[in-house]
């Protein structure tokens, strides 16, 4: 019998919903119940592409006598990590807390109220030594909720008290006094990247090692930013160089087809786990995009940086466009190969396969290949290994590639395609919006506007309807929670990122309600939390169990921060407005960037990121008249533009829009003639009429 997961949107919790154990989605109904029944609660949290988390459904959850042990003693919840941020982070916390480790799947025991008492992340079927089994861990857990409840009750009240104050402690008052970050905090974050960097491989800390993506959205903005001292810029350059570098001549980046997996097992970039997903790859392709606006560095080259961001673009369209627009979010590291299912195996090539694919007739060429990407050989050559080079490639060896990619994808498609969460999630839609906006310039590649538009318009009108928006979406159609922070900022983010790059007012119309909807639904009593303070969706058992708290991680994760995002979003609309309110909230928010690098500055990237915006900027480039190819190359200037404080507002009249301040009173010229007016604080240097003198003002600081 199905249990309650078949209609969810959420791909992991479908793909559970024929277990016998009896799921229950995360809510009020699940917690009542556990009430009702008077039995602790299992609280069980993955996401769709997680391979462990696949291995402990096959091994546990659709074993029938687990199953039973589960529904006699436990109500059972599923969660995707993915649609619930807000649940998993406080559970996380506190299994960290508990055991000092972390993970997916995370498993959690609790009180029918929500409080944990008991926690951990994958359990196997059988023990061994140090590792009790799953089915073991159900039964002490009944032991101890049937023969200690009092001790099982005390220890949970304890966890929800400190986990409360430790999130607490995060709120931003944004109605506090906005006190100045020094410039130097930036220099400081620089050199404390550099103490931490694997200067070997490029990228930071060991293994596992994960792209520091909104890390280097800042080292390329300090690059850039004309106030940052040159010892200090060429550092960060040189230091994002090594990083991309290692990144794109390894493993983690699909040399054939495009696009990042979420992070390697090995420090070297070597061996990647597979798993594909949305957000790691629109942060990367903007990074990658911004790169080559930047003029690429001796450690990466921009030719390289452009060859890698074409081909995750097209990546990101390919395999994660959604018929109704906008984005999947991630696709599977577990595929079948020779009959069983094998994490990265439709990635990986043996010198056999190499060979079948690209035909007898290219014999030379296939072997090669094989050599230039290290394919094994010898008694391991039946052993698949990804195909990368791990080094740059040589003009004749990039001719190869290309000669035979067309060739090798066919074949790869062949294969059994790794699964597809089709959920679409609001705020990484929105950092791919931002990402195929800034791209489609950088690359000049004009059709990737067309993914940016149609997720746009997915996000514009199914998940928002004019008052709240939805976190996610499946099938065309919105479903669950309010988004939290960084959807509504992660949105307003992407919206004026394609405002920027089309002129299409309605993007910045839809950025300025996003901002002005979260100024009232994410702040209250002047303190800044990461879910909507009116939304009850969000609060089952979650503020329960952080006994009563509210929370704000400033922290970037896999994404940057809702924080740091709203600053960013914030910034650039004060740029386009003049709104004094709108830059003392991001202000605010800003002033806790110390606290927060108290973590050290990998936790703090994109909000350092948006204080070197802060410092730079405003830059406010006007690009107004008739939509001629003059004037396009004006608007291309503008984007490439070195300050990481600039924005971009384009107008077709000749009388510019009142809608934005930007461009009002500020006209093209005769006949309608495109014209740039470069500005800082709505005072404006004589307007230009060709790039170059744009590019001359932009580069003497406008």
């Amino acid at each position: 019998m199905a249990n309650r997961l078949a209609g969810s949107p959420s791909a992991y919790l479908r793909q559970h919903a024929a277990n016998p154990v009896d799921w229950q989605p995360y809510g009020d109904e699940a917690f009542s119940e556990a009430k009702r029944r008077d039995v602790p609660v299992f609280i069980s949290i993955g996401y769709a592409a997680c391979h462990w988390c696949h291995v402990m459904a096959h091994e546990s959850f659709e074993d029938r006598a687990t199953a039973e042990a589960l529904n006699q003693r436990f109500v059972s919840i599923k969660v995707d990590r993915e649609e619930r941020p807000d649940v998993d982070a406080v559970y996380m916390a506190a299994c960290q807390a508990m055991s000092g480790q972390g993970g997916w799947p995370l498993s959690i025991f609790a009180l029918p109220d929500g409080r944990a008492f008991y926690a951990g992340t994958y359990f196997p079927p059988l023990p061994y030594p140090g590792r009790p089994s799953f089915r073991q861990i159900l039964d002490a857990v009944w032991e101890a909720w049937t023969e200690r409840r009092e001790a099982v009750e005390q220890q949970a009240a304890a966890l929800a008290e400190g986990l409360g104050g430790v999130f607490s402690a995060h709120l931003l008052d944004v109605e506090a006094p906005a006190g100045a970050v020094e410039p130097q905090a930036l220099d400081a974050a620089v050199a404390g990247l550099i103490r931490t960097e694997d200067p070997e491989h490029g990228g930071f800390g060991g293994a596992p090692k994960f792209p520091p993506s909104p890390v280097l959205e800042f080292l390329i903005r300090h690059a850039s930013a004309t106030s940052s001292s040159g010892g200090s810029a060429e550092a960060a350059r040189a230091l994002a160089g090594r990083a991309l570098a290692g990144m794109c001549r390894s493993a983690l980046f699909d040399a054939l087809g495009g696009g990042f997996a979420r992070y390697s097992v090995t420090a070297d970039w070597s061996l990647p786990h597979y798993e594909k997903m949305l957000y790691d790859n629109a942060q990367l392709l903007r990074v990658l995009a911004h790169w080559v606006w930047l003029g690429g560095s001796d450690e990466f080259p921009r030719e390289e940086a452009h060859e890698a961001a074409a081909l995750t673009a097209d990546w990101l369209i390919r395999e994660l466009g959604l018929p109704e627009g906008g984005f999947a979010s991630s696709l599977d590291a577990d595929s079948e190969r020779d009959g069983r299912s094998v994490e990265g195996g439709y990635y990986v090539w043996t010198r056999r396969e190499l060979a079948e694919a690209v035909g007898r007739e290219h014999a030379d060429a296939a072997v090669r290949l094989a050599s230039v990407f290290g394919l094994p050989i010898g008694e391991h050559s039946d052993h698949g290994a990804p195909l990368h080079p791990g080094r740059a490639l040589d003009v004749g060896e990039r001719e190869l590639l290309e000669r035979h990619r067309a060739t090798l994808l066919a074949a790869r498609a062949r294969r059994t395609p790794p699964g597809r969460d089709d959920k679409v999630v609001a705020g990484w839609n929105g950092l791919a919006v931002a990402a195929l906006a800034d791209a489609a310039w950088a690359l000049e590649r004009p059709e990737l506007l067309d993914g940016a538009r149609r997720a746009a318009e997915l996000l514009a009108t199914v998940h928002w309807d004019g008052e709240r928006l939805l976190r996610v979406s499946h099938a065309g159609s919105a479903a669950g929670i309010e988004g939290l922070l960084g959807d509504y900022a992660g949105c307003a983010e992407g919206a004026f990122s394609l405002y920027g790059a089309t002129g299409e007012e309605r993007w910045y119309a839809w950025a300025e309600e996003l901002l002005e909807v979260a100024a009232r639904r994410f702040v209250a009593d002047g303190l800044l939390s990461d879910e909507a303070v009116a939304s009850g969706e969000a609060s089952a058992g979650v503020r329960i169990a952080l006994a009563g708290a509210r929370t704000l991680d400033p922290h970037d994760n896999e994404t940057p921060s809702g924080a740091s995002l709203l600053a960013g979003a914030l910034l650039a609309h004060a740029a386009y407005s003049g709104s004094a309110q709108h830059r003392a909230l991001a202000s605010s928010i800003l002033a806790g960037l110390p606290r927060v690098l108290a973590q050290g500055p990998r936790a703090a990237g994109w909000l350092l990121a948006v204080a070197e915006a802060a410092f730079a900027g405003p830059v406010e480039i006007a690009v107004v008249g008739r939509p001629d190819g003059n004037r396009r190359h004006l608007v291309a200037a503008a984007l490439a533009a070195p300050s990481p404080g600039r924005v971009v507002a384009v107008g077709d009249h000749e009388a510019a829009d009142e809608r934005i301040p930007l461009l009002a009173g500020r006209p093209g010229g005769p006949d309608g003639a495109p014209l740039a007016y470069v500005c800082r604080d709505f005072a404006c240097r004589l307007p230009v009429s060709t790039p170059e003198e744009l590019g001359e003002q932009l580069r003497a600081g406008g």
